[in-house]
Order: C-alpha cells, then structure tokens, then sequence
C-alpha cells in the first residue's frame, strides 16, 4: 500500500511518519535508498565513517511530506501494531516503467551520486538515468539552509521537465514553484498500477455522504475523500458535480482503493502541512463542543480555540460497556485533553478518558532530571531493566541501577508486571531516551539533584554514586551524565592504599563539591564532608544537619514530655531542649499494656530519665524506654549493618509488623528481618495477631540470609530463642516489670482525684467489701463501694461461682486486676480464692499477658 506521510520525529536510526486518520509510521535507516544502504553497509564494513554518509537529522526536518510504501505490520508484545514503511523509490516508484515516463509528471527521487553540473536522482525506474542540473536546484537547497549541496540518501519530490530516448534518460526539477504548480492529466497516461500519493489533480464530486465524498478524476478514477479531508472552510457547502482540486493520499493497488484530500495544504505540491503549537501538546481543555459523531470511528470536536479535534472511539470513554452514544450529540460540552496532532489530518487528537486526562506524564518532554516516577517492568535483560513509564513512554533501568547493591539474579527480586518506584537520571526526548534507577538511596535523597556543571557550586553537598574506582581515586556519577572525580586524598580522612577494593561500581555515595569548572565540565569533590565544613558552612548548617551529628543510635538522654499525642509522646532533650523528639506508645515499656498505662499516667512536664536515642534522621529523632533493647545496645548484642548479621544470632528488637504471612521484626541500627508464619510460634498458628502485636519486644534467632535481596528470615520460637539460662531470664523481665509498675502506681498517687488515689490502694489479692449493684443477662455482676467510687467493680459469671446475689446484698470480694486507663476493677467471690488467697501479694496493674 502506498501512502502519503508527513516526517513527525528524525533520529539517527528511523524517520517516524504521520499518516492519515491518527497513524504513525516508521521509516528504519536502512529504507531510505539504494545509494544510502550501500554507504551503511561500507561503513559496517570499514569501521569509519565513509565520504558522504550524513546521518538522517542532517537530511531530514520534521514537517516534511514523503511518500512511503508499507513493507510489514509488526504486533509488538503488548498487542500494538507497528507499521514500517520505505520511502526507497524503487519501491515506492515500482509501477513506474520507462515507457510511462512522461513530462510533467510529479514523483519521488532520491540523491544517487553528486556530480559536477548536478546529481544523479534514482527515481527507482530500471533503464533510466534522471539527471537534476544544479540550476533547477539551487532555489531548493538555498531554501532548505542545510549546506550547498544536496546529499546522497536525501529524498526530494521532483517533477519530469524532459525525457529523452523512450525514457531512458529525464531531466527533473525541484525548483519550489514549478512542482508546486504541476497537476496530474489525463495526457500523462496515469494507471491504478503507477498511480503515485502525492498526485494533485482536478476531481468531480460524484457523491456527497455524511461520512465524506466520491470524486472521480483523471477520466477513469474513482476515490474517496473521508470527514477528516474535507477542507474545513467548505465541508458543509460541496454538490454533486462540482469541481474540485484533490490530492491523493493513499492507493491500494489489491483492493483498487483511492484515498483523497482537499484540505489547502496538500493542494501544492511541495508544501508543508500546518502543525500544532507545541504547548498545546498535552493541554486539558474543561470544554470541548461535539461537532459530529461517526458510530464506527469516534467524534469530532471543536476545542475552545475553535480547532478541530477527534477522539477515537476508545478515547470516549474507560470501556465499552461505559460507553453512551445520546452523550455525544453535535453540540454537547466535555472535558477532554489533547494527546498528539496528526500532521496528515491537521487535527489534534484528543481523549475523554479520566486516567488520561489525570496522567503525570503523556510525553517524554513531561519527564524532568530527578523526577520519582511510577513505572510498571516489561522485560529483564543483560544490560537491564526495561519499564513503562507511561504508554508510549519506556525507560531503561541499567543493571547497576536495579539496587543499592548488585544483583546476580535480578529476576529473583522482580517479576514482569511489577510496579517500582523509580528516579530519573537521564531524558532525552528528542532521542526519547530515559535512563531510570532502583536505589532507594537515590530515590530517597532528600539532597539537591546535580543536573548540570554550572549548579555544582563549592561546598555542595549531594548524593551519587561510584562508576569508577582506581589507584587515582574515584570517578562520581549524578545525573544527566554529569560527572567527577575524588582523588585518592580525598576518599577518606584515613589513607586509602587500594580505592578499587574499598569502593565499587554502582555505589551510592555522599560528596561534597570541592571545584568546578563548567566550561571544561571538571568537577572535583570529596567523601570528607565533616572535614571540609568551615565556620560559615556550620553557621549555615539547618538544625536538621546538627541534629544528624549530634545524636548517635544508642546515646542515652534524659527528656521533658512536651505534648502527648494518641500514639506517642512529644519530648524535649533536656541537654538541648530547642531539639524536639518522639516517643511512640509502644516504645515506653518492653511491656504492651505497661507501655499505655505509662502514657495514660504521664503528665506534660515529667521528666523520664535514661532514654535511648533509636533513630535520628534529622528532623524526626525517634527514642525508646524498651529496657531489653537498650541493655541489647549497651552490652553490644547488636548488628549495625546487613554485612554483620551471621545465622544462629540471638537478637533482640520489636515487632514492626504484623501480616497473615509472618511477622517482621526491626532491631536497633534500622535492620528488618522477617519471620515466616511456620516460625512464629511452638504452638500452631491460625493467626498470626493471636500471637503478636505491633511494638512487642522480641528476642529473634537469624536462621539464614539473603545478600542479594538483603533479606533476613527469624525464628520467633521461644525453644529457639532461648540463650541456655532461661529461669535467668525470665526473672530479669518480670524483675523490670514490678519495677515499671511501682513507676505507675507512684504516677498514680501524685494525682489528685480520688478515682486515681482509689486505684492507687487497689492490689490485686486485697479483699473488698462490695454491694451488688447489678446483676446482667450473662450471669456477670456490677458493684459498688465507698472504697471504689468512680470505678467499674465487675465479677464474670465465672467468677460469681454458685452464690445466690440480688441487688443489694453485701459480699466479699478478691481483687484480681486493675486497668488504670479504663478505670475497670476485675473481683472474683469464689470461696477457694478467697480462702487461700496469698498473705503478701505486692502485684498491681498486673498484664494479662504476664498472669
């Protein structure tokens, strides 16, 4: 099939073509000409570049008309279909034959060879010799500012000015005014076999339609002119036998199909049609007016600038099935955003989809350096990850850029279809390059991205990440290629014999800018950043920068609570208390329900001493007063790293969360680990928040690890947990539990209510006179007291046993629990308690978990 197409892109490996009605084509380097592929196969060949190989950027501009032959449709992967296309004239020109052969014929030709008095044009007919002398050139090449001399492989429209010896020699022309004026006749002896896109004839009107026309022309050709054709200024005003000027756009030679245009741009050969304005690319218009809708294609709209617009029908809305043809009757408003332009149909192209109106990113010019973008994996290869950013936009993630370490067996980590978060290194839209990563230290840096030499100013500070390491230092990498060097006095405030043994390929780094020079792109940095800090780099360090070397995991501090807050406590440092940090719930007590009843008791302004420091990531410093943590910190029964974990490790952390799969733990330094649901427990588990809540403190035993992954699996199983003195063990954690609720209740006795002095005398084990208040449907009974004002006494149907009660009566009663926060008393009147109750019982608050 030949069409006529418009160049949309240039790269140096394929020309992407607009064809008519939204398509897109592609022309590869090698279908450009004869001559060309000869040039590309010797420089193959000779590995340099030969004379007179341009690359295609310096042939070809966008906006230019072409004509084209199909040569396959390709089905990509993801069910899309690529047209590839030839401009090579002896394909696109096949039907054409020496003897047919006549002036004033209009075709296409490309530059052969270049000669002294002209060129030598192949025009793709056996036999001939076309011939362009230079003065029927020179207009055309001054024209076009792109050197003196037309170039071989460059394709010209030309138009036949003589032919000699049956067609066996022709002089051509691509002076701009005589192709612009030449029209296919009758006299030039056209048939469907030769029958070229591009042709501008004169056409009778057969038949008017309100999908388009029938025109007939050159005598015995019929063809069609579609709805997106019609010249826009007299759509509405065509009759039957009226006489227009057309174009032909396209031909198929098997089923005798003729497409025509009659827009204006098309009607002079040569010409250029009218393109968009490029910020209207990718713009939301909030009102569109339907102007007409065709059940078999979509609709056509008039945007707010009055342009014309069209919509396919899978842009009209998510599905089929969504779908309401009564919404889009001629002149109904909608919301819609312009996706592309098709130079052929000089018509934006526009969607009503909400996902696409709402899309971060619908082109690679909407990418910017260091962007976080979500992207979806197609494929993995050798050189790396490939993702869809967006359709029609992929990336490649390099093989050292798939994790902050390298994987050996990245299909291990990821599987097709995942999503990933990525950061932009690199985008070329023009070459519609995008260069991604996978280091989360890189998508997480919070410091400034280096794009370019001239923001590399002395004493910036950045992140990136190690290409090259060498006796002479190392080589630094950032984005957009921009690159540096630390020299080996500079990686390190101790000396460094072997850089290539401390420091590998791919590895996030922090650097400082020592020197830059932009002209020359010369970038000199370092790894010593505390050294190099003068008095106005530390006048002018944030509170974040100070707080990061001031407060170390592990350091323990004194602090003031400031603020409490449902899930934790706002403290002061005492040492510094402009420095504000945070205590969460579960981080006050190794004990669950001590952890709420020390919140529920604290007060704005106590002070809790000895406080470990658990993180500090500037402006968020996170503390803990879990005892069993900070004695596993002080005694060193930690690892500060994944490199330091080994398999059979006792270690102790906190239950960080909890999933119907397992149970993840963290450990002080911020390492995770996680332990399967078969590991939880010696007892089977059914579910997994049966066994453990978010903020328990655990002791974990590392059964294996994964480098690649940084993965660490546990066993949470008190038989494998234990270090050989459990009795030990067990004594010490009940020891720290008394010792935390002697801490409440002495909270409780400084209040001054007395529900707080009343709870504040209740042990368990004391014996009570109660009166029952109440006696409920499930057998449980409700009492009250001079000695439990403001307290809910309740005794379960259990614990009621045999007795006879009515409201009213008096009764003896034990005290078995006491929770603070709700203020709830738990009795029981069974006689074998009350009988053989313990004469010392010093216990109160008791945890549930621990009795």
């Amino acid at each position: 099939m030949l069409l006529l197409g418009c160049i949309k892109e240039v790269s140096d490996y394929e020309l992407v073509i607009s064809l008519p009605n939204g398509l897109l084509g592609f022309v590869p380097v090698t279908q450009i000409s004869d001559a060309y592929s000869k040039l590309l196969s010797q420089q193959v060949a000779q590995g340099q570049l030969p004379e007179g190989l341009n690359s295609l950027p310096d042939m070809y501009s966008p906006g230019t008309l072409v004509r084209c032959i199909v040569t396959s449709v390709e089905k990509s992967d993801d069910g899309r279909r690529s047209i590839k296309l030839s401009i090579d004239p002896r394909k696109v020109n096949k039907g054409l034959n020496a003897s047919a052969l006549a002036t004033g014929m209009l075709l296409s030709g490309s530059v052969s060879s270049v000669e002294d008095h002209g060129y030598l044009i192949d025009i793709g007919v056996s036999g001939t010799h076309a011939f362009l002398p230079h003065e029927k050139a020179k207009n055309y090449i001054k024209a076009l500012k792109r050197g003196p001399d037309l170039k071989i492989g460059q394709n010209l429209t030309c138009v036949i000015v003589e032919v000699k010896n049956e067609g066996r020699v022709v002089r051509l022309s691509i002076d701009r005014s005589e192709v612009a004026a030449s029209l296919a006749t009758e006299k030039q002896n056209w048939a469907l076999s030769n029958l070229l896109p591009g042709l501008v004839m004169k056409a009778r009107v057969q038949k008017v339609t309100p999908f388009g026309m029938k025109l007939t022309f050159l005598s015995c050709f019929t063809g069609i002119v579609d709805f997106m054709h019609m010249d826009p200024e007299k759509s509405t005003n065509y009759s039957p036998d009226q006489v227009v000027k057309a174009c032909v756009l396209s031909v198929h030679p098997g089923s005798k199909a003729v497409r025509l245009t009659l827009r204006p741009a098309f009607l002079h050969p040569g010409g250029s049609p009218n393109q968009l304005c490029s910020d209207r690319l990718g713009a939301v218009v909030e009102e569109s007016t339907v102007k007409a809708f065709y059940k078999q294609f979509g609709a056509l709209f008039e945007l707010d600038d009055g342009t014309l617009a069209f919509a396919r029908l899978k842009h009209l809305s998510k599905n089929r099935k969504s779908f309401k043809p009564g919404a889009f009757k001629a002149g109904c408003k909608h919301k819609c955003r312009i996706i592309d332009y098709s130079l052929m149909d000089e018509m934006c192209i526009v969607s009503l989809k909400y996902q696409v109106i709402e899309a971060q990113f619908l082109q690679y010019q909407d990418i910017h350096t260091g962007d976080v973008v979500q992207g979806k994996v197609l494929s993995l290869k050798p050189i790396g990850m490939q993702v869809k950013v967006a359709d029609g936009i992929r990336g490649l993630v390099p093989s050292i850029h798939l994790a902050d370490v390298i994987l050996k067996q990245p299909e291990k980590k990821y599987n097709l279809g995942d999503e990933v978060k990525c950061r932009v290194l690199e985008c070329n839209p023009a070459g519609k390059k995008l260069i991604l990563t996978l280091k989360k230290s890189l998508i997480q840096s919070k410091l400034p991205v280096l794009t370019n030499y001239e923001d590399a100013k002395p004493g910036l500070i950045t992140h990136g990440f190690v290409v090259c390491a060498r006796e002479f230092g190392c080589i630094v990498k950032f984005y957009n290629d921009v690159k540096g060097l630390v020299p080996r006095n500079e990686l390190s405030t101790e000396p460094i014999s072997c850089p290539d043994k401390v420091f590998y390929e791919g590895q996030v780094v922090k650097v400082m800018v020592l020197k830059c020079e932009p002209q020359q792109e010369r970038l000199l940095l370092s790894f010593r950043l505390s050294s190099k800090s003068g008095p106005e780099d530390k006048r002018e360090c944030t509170s974040k920068e100070k707080q990061e070397v001031k407060y170390q995991v592990g350091e323990i501090v004194d602090v003031k609570v400031l603020k409490k807050k449902d899930n934790g406590l706002e403290v002061s440092i005492l040492e510094d208390e402009d420095t504000v940090a945070w205590i969460p719930i579960q981080h006050l007590s190794d004990f669950v329900t001590t952890s709420k009843l020390l919140w529920h008791c604290l007060q704005e302004g106590d002070v809790l001493p000895k406080v470990m420091c658990l993180s500090d990531k500037g402006e968020h410093i996170i503390l803990s007063r879990k005892s069993a943590v900070i004695s596993a910190v002080q005694e060193e029964q930690v690892v500060r790293s994944f490199s330091e974990i080994q398999p059979g490790m006792l270690l102790t952390g906190y239950v960080r969360n909890v999933m119907s799969f397992g149970v993840f733990v963290e450990f002080p330094f911020g390492v995770t680990g996680l332990a399967p649901k078969v590991s939880m427990s010696d007892k089977f588990v059914t579910d997994t928040k049966d066994h453990f809540v978010v903020g328990q403190t655990v002791i974990a035993k590392v059964m294996s690890t994964d480098e690649e992954k940084q993965r660490v699996l546990l066993n949470l199983k008190v038989s494998e947990c234990s270090s050989g003195d459990s009795a030990a063990e067990s004594f010490a954690l009940l020891n720290q539990y008394f010792k935390e609720l002697k801490e409440i209740r002495d909270l409780l006795k400084r209040g001054e209510s007395s529900v707080a002095q009343g709870l504040c005398e209740l042990v368990p084990g004391k014996e009570l006179q109660l009166v029952v208040q109440d006696v409920r449907e499930d057998g449980s009974a409700l009492f009250s007291a001079s000695c439990v004002t403001g307290l809910t006494v309740t005794a379960t149907r259990y614990h009621v046993g045999e007795k006879n009660i009515v409201p009213g009566k008096k009764m003896k009663a034990l005290v078995l629990h006491v929770d603070a926060p709700t203020s709830e008393v738990y009795v029981s009147l069974r006689e074998e308690l009350l009988k053989q109750r313990p004469k010392q019982v010093r216990v109160q608050f008791l945890d549930p978990c621990v009795s």
